[in-house]
C-alpha cells in the first residue's frame, strides 16, 4: 500500500508541471501568431463591402412603331452592333416614297425655271433691239414726213402719185409682216407687246395709204395732208418711244425668273434634306445594340406598340468591368493610384488582380440621396467610408464571368 502512495505521489508533480509549462506556452504560441499575423498583413488594408460594377446601357427605341421581329432573350450575351429588335417598317418606308416623289417634282420645277431665264432673256433681248429699230424708223420718217410737209405747197400730181405708190408699197409690207407675225404670236413663240408693235406698224402704214389716196383725189389739201403725215408720224415716235421703255421694263424679269430658278434650287436642297430624314427613321427601326453586354430585364415581347425613350431591356456590361470597394477612410492614407490589388469573388470562389485606379473625392453618405446634416447640434463621429475604384487585369475581365452588382472581398498592398 505504501508503493502504490508513492507511484501516485510521484504522477502528481509531472502532470502539475505539464499544465504548468501549457500555460506559459499558450500566451508565448499565441503572440507567435499574432506577430506571423503582423508580418504577413502588414501593408495590407482590406475590404469586404465591395461589388463588381459597370455601366448598365438601358435600349430603347428612336421612333414609335409596333415590334414585329425580337431577336434576343434573357441572359443572351450580344455584341455591339447587333441587331435586337425590329420595328414594323412599311410606315417609314411610306414616307421615304413621299419624301422621293416630293425631290423628283422639286427637281423638275427647278429645271423648268432654269430653262426660263434664257429664253425670258432671248425674248426680251429681241423685244428692246426691235423696239430700238422701231424708235429708229420712226424718227426717219418723221424726218421724211416734215421734209414732205415744206414741200407739199408746190409739189405736183406726179410727186403725190409716187407717194401714194410708196405708202401702198410700206402698207402691203405691213401687212405682210403682220401676217406673219399673228402665226407666230398663235403658237406663242413672241410676246403680246410684240405683236402689238406690228399691229400698230401695220394700222399706221394702212392711215398713211389713205391719206396718200386722200391727198392724190384732192390736190388742193396737200399741205392739210402734209401736216396730217406729219403728226402721224409724230404719234409713232411716241409709240416707238413707249414701247422702247414698256421693253426695257420687260428686261427686268429676267432677274425675276433667276430669283425663281434660286428658290427652286432651295428646294431641291429641302427636298433633298427631307428624304435623308425619311431614310433616318427608316434606319431607326432596326433597334441596335450600343454595346456588348448581357441581355436582362426584357420588357417587351413581338407585336408590343413601343414609343421614344421607351426602355426595352437592359444591357448588362461584361467586359467593361470594375471593382467599386468603400474602404474606411482611416485605411486610405497609405493608398494610392496603381497599386497592386487582390480581389476575391464570392461567387466564383476565385482571386483575381487588380490595381487602384482611382479613390473617389466624396465619402459614400455625401453621395447618398439624403446626405447627413451634421450641424444639428448632436453629433457622433462615424468613421465614413470612401469608394475606391478597382481596375481589374485582363485576365478576369476577359472571363465573363463577374456579374456587376457581386460582392467581392479586396486587398491593397500599400507596400
Amino acid at each position: 500500500m505504501s508503493t502504490t502512495s508513492t507511484a501516485a505521489s510521484s504522477k502528481m508533480p509531472r502532470l502539475f508541471r505539464g499544465r504548468r509549462t501549457l500555460v506559459f506556452a499558450m500566451p508565448v504560441l499565441l503572440l507567435g501568431v499574432l506577430g506571423l499575423y503582423l508580418i504577413f498583413t502588414h501593408g495590407q488594408v482590406s475590404t469586404d463591402d465591395a461589388q463588381v460594377d459597370g455601366r448598365l446601357v438601358p435600349v430603347s427605341p428612336k421612333i414609335s412603331g409596333y415590334i414585329s421581329e425580337l431577336l434576343v432573350d434573357d441572359n443572351q450575351i450580344v455584341h455591339k452592333g447587333a441587331v435586337i429588335a425590329r420595328i414594323d417598317p412599311r410606315d417609314a418606308q411610306v414616307r421615304v416614297d413621299q419624301a422621293l416623289a416630293a425631290l423628283k417634282v422639286a427637281q423638275a420645277q427647278a429645271a423648268s425655271s432654269l430653262s426660263d431665264v434664257p429664253l425670258t432673256a432671248g425674248v426680251t433681248g429681241s423685244a428692246v433691239a426691235g423696239a430700238e429699230a422701231n424708235l429708229a424708223d420712226a424718227r426717219a420718217e418723221y424726218a421724211r414726213a416734215r421734209a414732205t410737209s415744206e414741200k407739199a405747197h408746190h409739189a405736183d400730181t406726179s410727186l403725190i402719185s409716187a407717194n401714194v405708190a410708196d405708202r401702198q408699197a410700206n402698207y402691203e409690207r405691213t401687212r405682210a409682216d403682220l401676217a406673219r407675225m399673228k402665226d407666230l404670236a398663235d403658237k406663242h413663240e413672241i410676246s403680246h407687246l410684240q405683236y402689238d408693235r406690228f399691229v400698230a406698224d401695220e394700222l399706221m402704214a394702212k392711215s398713211q395709204l389713205e391719206a396718200a389716196q386722200q391727198s392724190l383725189a384732192s390736190q388742193g389739201g396737200t399741205a392739210q395732208i402734209s401736216d396730217a403725215i406729219v403728226q402721224a408720224a409724230a404719234a409713232r415716235v411716241q409709240q416707238a418711244q413707249a414701247q422702247l421703255s414698256a421693253a426695257h421694263t420687260n428686261r427686268g424679269q429676267v432677274g425675276m425668273r433667276s430669283q425663281d430658278a434660286d428658290a427652286m434650287q432651295a428646294a431641291v436642297l429641302a427636298a433633298h434634306a427631307n428624304l435623308d430624314a425619311a431614310k433616318l427613321q427608316v434606319s431607326y427601326t432596326e433597334i441596335i445594340a450600343p454595346q456588348e453586354g448581357k441581355v436582362t430585364r426584357r420588357t417587351v415581347e413581338a407585336g408590343a406598340y413601343v414609343a421614344p425613350g421607351q426602355t426595352l431591356l437592359t444591357l448588362v456590361p461584361t467586359r467593361d468591368v470594375w471593382v467599386t470597394a468603400n474602404f474606411k477612410e482611416t485605411q486610405l492614407r497609405n493608398v494610392h493610384g496603381g497599386e497592386r490589388v487582390e480581389v476575391k469573388v464570392d461567387q466564383l470562389g476565385r482571386t483575381f488582380s487588380g490595381h487602384v485606379a482611382s479613390v473617389s473625392n466624396a465619402t459614400g453618405s455625401r453621395l447618398s440621396l439624403l446626405p447627413p446634416e451634421n450641424a444639428t447640434g448632436n453629433f457622433v463621429k462615424i468613421v465614413q467610408r470612401i469608394p475606391v475604384k478597382i481596375a481589374l487585369d485582363p485576365e478576369a475581365v476577359s472571363s465573363n464571368a463577374l456579374s456587376v452588382g457581386a460582392n467581392v472581398d479586396v486587398t491593397i498592398h500599400t507596400r
